[in-house]
């Protein structure tokens, strides 16, 4: 059995509520940032209002970070 990448699609008889979809991340120019890998950064630059991608100064370096932002949080 394998299994399938779509999402399961929620019936309106059922008992149980819909999953929630998550609010996408927003960055804005200026934000402390932390990321799993490069650690603590500020926002330097944003790409479609902060929901495409994002520049983030760690430092040591620049770094482009693209959407959905799995590893990159806000402090």
């Amino acid at each position: 059995m394998t299994n399938s990448a779509a999402p399961r699609r929620h019936l309106p008889t059922s008992p149980f509520k819909a999953a929630v979809p998550p609010t996408p991340k927003r960055f804005a120019v200026g934000d402390r940032v932390t990321h799993d890998e490069y650690g603590l950064g500020r926002v330097v630059g944003a790409e479609g209002a902060g929901e495409v991608a994002v520049l983030v100064d760690f430092g040591a370096r620049v770094v482009r970070v693209s959407a959905p932002f799995a590893k990159l949080f806000l402090l």
